[in-house]
């Protein structure tokens, strides 16, 4: 009702407001119109078993209320975890930034092997990915790379993969076919509006350089490539993906932003810490979450102890049943 009155327009950021309200309501109200469907159904269901007189459609009736039943179980449990009090960054859109950590070229490597995982994942979930800097290797690895995601829901799902990922494997460069294990750093942000953190001029030191990588023959003829160095934090981003170097600024700009943002997160999070000492759901970093073991093809998360042995599936963006896991075991 709200939306659809005269002056609702006027101001837009409240419209937008309004807008998220209504899509964060409107699965509660379909859950709950559903269970009623159900309750209805099998009460009808129940009323028959006890009223005919005919034995075989009395069993048919019986069958039905019994699959009603678990139906309308599974309807409650829908609702109660739609009521949970919700994230507020949860549909944010996000930033992802991997490093490699040890493990020398295979870490590199591996961090290609994630980015590519990721793209999978979200191109199977609609969301768009959009690389703000990247440090290749000359084998096809990364030292980093560091990209946005936009979409319904985004962290929602990404915000459990915040930790170190290790892999163990064979490396292409190993001739004696030795298992080596190597680290990858995975850091996940929300992209924050500019109002909810300040940043004032004075405090940003720019610097405008050449870009660097594959890139044709704009690689290195152009100074479009934008450092940002936050001096009261000595955080430092690049951006080097776009021609212009405005635009490599607004996306430097945002990358900074979800840092000072994730910082002070990070220290409201220190506060309640005694009551949240979970790594699962905190979205912070912690050390080994995970292990990606390829002789096994097992990848195993090691805060909820959940394994599966489909890496080739993992790998290629089959993540939906581990993040479901790590969705549940944050809400209990």
């Amino acid at each position: 009702m709200q939306m659809s009155a005269p002056d609702a327009f006027a101001d837009q950021a409240t419209y937008l407001d309004l807008v998220k309200e209504y899509n964060a309501l409107t699965p509660i109200v379909d859950a709950y119109r559903t269970y009623l469907r159900l309750c209805g159904e099998l009460e009808e269901a129940q009323r028959m078993v006890r009223q005919s007189s005919d034995p075989d459609l009395a069993q048919l009736a019986g069958e039905e209320a019994e699959l009603l039943a678990e139906r309308k179980e599974a309807c409650e449990a829908q609702i109660r975890a739609l009521l949970r009090p919700r994230d507020p960054r949860d549909d944010r859109n996000v930033i992802v930034e991997i490093r490699a950590g040890a493990g020398g070229e295979e870490s590199a490597l591996f961090v290609a092997d994630l980015y590519r995982m990721y793209q999978m994942y979200c191109q199977a979930h609609g969301w768009r990915i959009e690389i703000l800097y990247q440090n290749p290797t000359e084998l096809g690895g990364y030292r980093e790379i560091d990209f946005t995601v936009t979409g319904q829901g985004a962290f929602s799902r990404l915000k459990y993969e915040s930790g170190v990922h290790r892999v163990q494997r064979v490396p292409k460069t190993e001739s004696q076919g030795r298992i080596q294990t190597s680290t990858v750093t995975v850091a996940i942000l929300t992209e924050v509006d500019s109002v909810e953190v300040s940043i004032q001029p004075q405090d940003i030191k720019m610097e405008s350089c050449k870009s660097s990588g594959a890139g044709g023959q704009h690689i290195n003829k152009t100074e479009s490539a934008v450092r940002l160095t936050h001096l009261p934090t000595g955080i430092v981003v690049e951006c080097q993906e776009e021609r212009s170097q405005l635009r490599n600024r607004e996306k430097a700009m945002k990358l900074l932003e979800a840092k000072l943002y994730h910082i002070k997160c990070s220290e409201q999070n220190e506060q309640i810490a005694s009551e949240r000492k979970k790594q699962v759901g905190t979205g912070e970093r912690s050390e080994k979450i995970r292990t990606y073991n390829y002789p096994q093809s097992r990848v195993t998360d090691h805060r909820i102890g959940y394994t599966v042995h489909t890496l080739d599936k993992f790998l290629n963006g089959d993540m939906d049943a581990l993040i479901d896991a790590l969705q549940g075991a944050s809400e209990q």
